[in-house]
């Protein structure tokens, strides 16, 4: 087996349902690795409820990330996910900074929107706050409406060109991230549903079609971020990585869509031994 990793998830921690830390933590455990958290935030339940109340923890962050440095804690990858306001922006750049060292993985998921649109609450600010934030990573995994608001273009579009998509994943990089994983993307061409990305250790462009089942699940993209680390840092290579996350999550979604309370999420844990190939 591959050498076990110190992994820190930078995300919110749900009271109920399996999204960003609750979701992650099993996957990445399951794979071997030591898996520590900092949450941006405590949130009473999906947001996919309706009700819901979250607790900012930024000050929270704060000390603990003082905490650790007197400590020593070093990590070997360090993913982020939603933040719950502008200030964990700069925190979070600059305790990056200070664990910075060879082989240091940082993935971030500009969590901020999905079918068009931009989540309640995220404003421009947040988005080019955001824009900060990717420029540290060596992976990025926006979805497709995430990735238009991030580079400002084709805003709202549902589809996108194969021209147009080259010109988003080329916005992205812009921003200094090195490899790119564009989400939940629809191919105008073809009407395929696909993941675009750009892998700057093969220095190649990539479009990976996948299965499309027409069910929504909160998490799925944070399971899609868990299993792409994994497979990461086992010495996959970005298009592997890639193409095993899409496979487990089809099966996952597949398995789960007669699941009458869907608003939770997907029950990662019964289904924890089809997480490896």
């Amino acid at each position: 087996m591959e050498q076990s990793k110190n992994i820190l998830i930078i995300n919110d921690m749900p009271g109920y349902g399996k999204v960003a830390l609750a979701a992650m933590l099993p996957v990445l455990s399951n794979f071997g690795h030591s898996v520590y958290n900092l949450p941006t935030a405590l949130v009473s339940n999906t947001l996919d409820y309706g009700k819901f109340t979250i607790l900012d923890t930024t000050d929270y962050m704060v000390k603990a990330i003082d905490v650790w440095k007197e400590l020593g804690f070093q990590f070997d990858c360090i993913t982020t996910g939603f933040l719950a306001s502008a200030a964990q922006v700069g925190i979070i750049r600059d305790f990056i900074a200070s664990q910075r060292k060879e082989g240091l993985l940082v993935m971030t998921d500009p969590i901020m929107g999905d079918e068009g649109k931009l989540y309640n609450g995220v404003s421009q600010e947040t988005v080019e706050n955001m824009r900060q934030l990717i420029g540290v990573a060596d992976v990025i995994v926006p979805n497709q409406t995430e990735a238009e608001f991030l580079t400002g273009l084709y805003q709202g579009q549902e589809a996108l060109s194969q021209k147009e998509a080259r010109q988003v994943v080329d916005g992205l990089r812009a921003f200094g991230p090195r490899s790119i994983v564009v989400t939940s993307g629809v191919e105008q061409e073809t009407g395929a549903h696909v993941v675009w990305g750009y892998d700057h250790q093969k220095e190649e462009y990539f479009t990976l079609p996948y299965r499309f089942i027409k069910v929504h699940f909160p998490g799925t993209g944070d399971l899609f971020s868990a299993v792409l680390v994994g497979e990461l840092l086992a010495g996959n290579g970005l298009c592997p990585a890639v193409r095993q996350a899409m496979e487990v999550l089809e099966r996952l979604i597949f398995l789960e869509q007669d699941e009458m309370e869907k608003n939770k999420g997907i029950r990662i844990e019964k289904f924890l031994s089809l997480l490896r190939p």
